[in-house]
């Protein structure tokens, strides 16, 4: 495949749109020599470049003068017993201010009590649960002085429910006010870990909520199990799935996410170039339809 350069200047957060790539440290020299143009925006974990310094440091803000950059944490254990960090949300703050970075994105999950569990566990899907979780989102706004963007997570135990998942993600996004990162492969997984529809999962979303979308590869362990493993390619069904959030949300900003196993840039672009195409199909058949 033939990698296309642009030096453009890169366009506003504002006006987020097309497709995106995870940046992972393996993909900053290719990134940084070859510039592609399919890509629109990077994605980074806040967590892995606060305080870098030295030449990936360099590469890392070169890149921030071709592409718009968000952020998805990892740490920041929005669920977990324990009381927020909020050094580390000044030092957060911190970041984003210095690179503009106006989209910040977590997990729905948890990953810490007293120590980090190097894992997003599941928040029991509870009205209390509800309650508390949107007290700490309120209060990380406040300390960022920004929406916060809350991904749904994959997950293979639901322990203590008392709402089905949909319910509870949407009861979270009402009581807190903040949006939602849709990861479309993330419904996927779970519609068959946990036997439920997920074209029926996706519509209950509210449209008016959802800032951008992921998708990514994941391991068939079994027939009835999926592990989200964003180390393979994205398959059909999921490619499927995306096209039907684009049906249904419109053509929303869309990161591939790539953590492991990561192939030649040349590779990946052939996905991103395929997140273009869904995209520029139902962006025609809007058009068509608004004529």
């Amino acid at each position: 495949m033939q990698l296309t350069t642009s030096k453009a200047p890169a366009p506003k957060q504002d006006d987020l749109a097309g497709a995106g790539l995870g940046l992972r440290r393996a993909l900053l020299s290719p990134l940084a020599d070859q510039r592609p143009k399919q890509i629109s925006f990077l994605e980074v974990a806040p967590e892995n470049w606060i305080n870098v310094g030295g030449g990936y440091a360099r590469k890392f803000c070169s890149l921030l003068e071709t592409y718009p950059l968000v952020c998805h944490g990892l740490s920041l254990s929005i669920g977990s017993p324990a009381p927020l960090d909020e050094t580390y949300l000044q030092q957060l703050k911190g970041f984003l201010n210095q690179h503009q970075v106006k989209l910040y994105s977590e997990h729905l999950s948890y990953c810490s009590d007293d120590g980090h569990l190097y894992d997003l566990m599941p928040i029991p899907f509870t009205e209390e649960a509800v309650h508390y979780v949107a007290s700490r989102i309120h209060r990380v706004q406040d300390i960022l002085e920004r929406k916060l963007i809350i991904e749904n997570v994959s997950y293979y135990a639901a322990p203590a429910q008392e709402m089905d998942e949909i319910d509870f993600i949407n009861a979270v996004l009402e009581e807190a006010d903040c949006e939602l990162l849709l990861d479309v492969n993330n419904i996927y997984v779970n519609s068959i870990n946990h036997h439920y529809d997920a074209e029926e999962f996706l519509y209950s979303l509210p449209t008016d909520r959802v800032n951008y979308f992921h998708i990514a590869g994941h391991y068939k362990e079994a027939e009835d199990l999926r592990i989200d493993t964003h180390a393979a390619p994205v398959i059909d069904p999921v490619w499927k799935l995306l096209e039907k959030a684009y049906a249904h949300f419109g053509p929303v900003p869309t990161l591939l996410e790539r953590d492991f196993n990561i192939p030649p840039l040349a590779e990946l672009l052939t996905e991103v170039d395929q997140i273009i195409a869904l995209q520029d199909t139902r962006q025609k058949k809007q058009g068509t339809a608004h004529a």
